[in-house]
């Protein structure tokens, strides 16, 4: 268990580095889906830009959301994340749960909506806390340098 009032919290600039991070493995992961797509339709015997489509826009909306909650209820850190030594940790400094997560997505959601002010609140708030860390009770933390 995790000391919330002595956790140091990330900066904006490390928040926002580890979202770039991680922007470009939910790339890799639409291009994988889109290229199975394509893959099935024409094994199938149909064009690529022909037909429904709900099941690729299905994953391609629901894929950084699994992204996203499975790693942070698997070890509290994307890949960007622990790249750039950010943990996401609940209200007892432990883990995070499928609701949590689920909640906070969302809540990022909101928060970028209006043009990023969420995010940019991280530089005018006190614990360094954006919006949705607020809303969904889950707070990101600085973790230890491995030697």
């Amino acid at each position: 268990m995790l000391d919330l009032d002595q956790a140091a919290r990330p900066s904006l600039l490390r928040r926002l580095a580890a979202l770039f991070y991680d922007a470009w493995l939910i790339a890799a992961l639409w291009l994988i889906g889109s290229t199975v797509d394509t893959f099935v339709r024409t094994g199938l015997g149909g064009a690529a830009g022909e037909g429904v489509h709900w099941p690729l826009q299905l994953y391609m909306l629901l894929a950084p959301f699994v992204f996203y909650i499975g790693f942070w209820t698997h070890g509290g850190q994307t890949l960007g994340m622990r790249a750039w030594r950010i943990r996401v940790v609940n209200d007892q400094g432990r883990d995070i749960n499928v609701a949590q997560g689920l909640i906070r997505c969302l809540a990022a959601l909101l928060s970028l909506l209006p043009l990023g002010l969420g995010f940019l609140w991280v530089a005018f708030d006190r614990d360094r806390a954006a919006w949705h860390d607020r809303l969904s009770h889950t707070w990101l933390v600085m973790t230890e340098k491995n030697r």
